[in-house]
């Protein structure tokens, strides 16, 4: 029981990393993909075509 109790609060803050990690990295996809999407509606001219 020891050992639970040691590796615990490690585990905890390993899977809080890694939520905010993969939070962080799909914002950031986002964002590049509004950029992206913006940068070809600056290109057409105004016009998107789907």
């Amino acid at each position: 029981m020891e050992y639970v109790a040691v590796i615990l609060p490690s585990l905890g803050v390993g899977v809080l990393f890694y939520f905010a990690m993969k939070a962080i990295f799909n914002a950031d996809k986002s964002e590049r993909d509004a950029y992206s999407q913006a940068e070809h509606e600056a290109d057409a001219g105004g016009e998107v075509k789907n």
